[in-house]
């Protein structure tokens, strides 16, 4: 797609519904690796996309939200993590509990911009978690990923990064990563695992998805133990 035709796009995604829709798995850009950013849209244009784009991930609501899944075939996504809601979100949706947190390494992820963004494991260890997408509304499923990643890519102004992330923040710098190339998280999940979100909220809420194992009958990585019996 040349820089003319990407600029038309985002310009149509831009005056179209606010916030953004989000592309659901069947649609093709979901499924095609993305092009590199190379200044195509300018400092401008770009501001305003990812201003779009954090609207639309928090309205969804996201820690993560891919170019692809708003229909633009580019090299860039959004993350963030608050962990806990703001004062004014309270009571509007489930809070994460303390013991999920923390089995979980789940931190707060400052908002963030990711161009042009790669991965790789750092160390062996691999960790499985119930893991969702805005993308497959509706559905979880248990997805063994590294518990340590390197990243490197650029934010919005083209200044590098390379950094190292651990716990949920490496786990959404994964799953928004592999949007860019065109894979879902359905990919690496443990197809046994998938449930609704309802089966989730009313059978395996426990931080560690041992228990969903067992009675689902998946497998989990071997460094991954179960806190406690049943996980109760």
């Amino acid at each position: 797609m040349g820089i003319d035709a990407m600029a038309d796009l985002v310009d149509e995604l831009l005056t179209g519904e606010r916030p953004l829709p989000i592309v659901r798995a069947g649609v093709p850009v979901l499924r095609q690796p993305t092009l590199p950013y190379e200044g195509q849209l300018g400092e401008e244009r770009l501001a305003r996309l990812v201003d779009a784009m954090k609207e639309c991930m928090r309205a969804a609501p996201g820690v993560g939200l891919a170019a692809p899944q708003i229909g633009l075939p580019l090299r860039i996504a959004v993350i963030e993590d608050p962990v806990e809601l703001p004062p004014e979100l309270r009571g509007t949706r489930p809070e994460v509990p303390a013991d999920v947190r923390e089995v979980r390494g789940r931190m707060p992820l400052p908002f963030r911009v990711l161009v042009n963004p790669v991965y790789e494991p750092v160390g062996e260890r691999r960790v499985a978690f119930f893991e969702g997408c805005l993308s497959v509304p509706g559905w979880q499923a248990v997805v063994a990923r590294p518990e340590r990643v390197r990243l490197r890519c650029e934010d919005q102004y083209g200044n590098a990064s390379d950094e190292e992330f651990s716990g949920w923040p490496a786990r959404i710098v994964q799953h928004e990563t592999d949007h860019l190339d065109g894979t879902l998280y359905l990919d690496h999940a443990e197809t046994r695992s998938l449930s609704t979100h309802e089966a989730v909220a009313q059978y395996w809420r426990q931080p560690s998805p041992a228990t969903a194992a067992r009675e689902l009958g998946f497998p989990l990585p071997d460094t991954q133990s179960d806190p406690a019996p049943n996980g109760l």
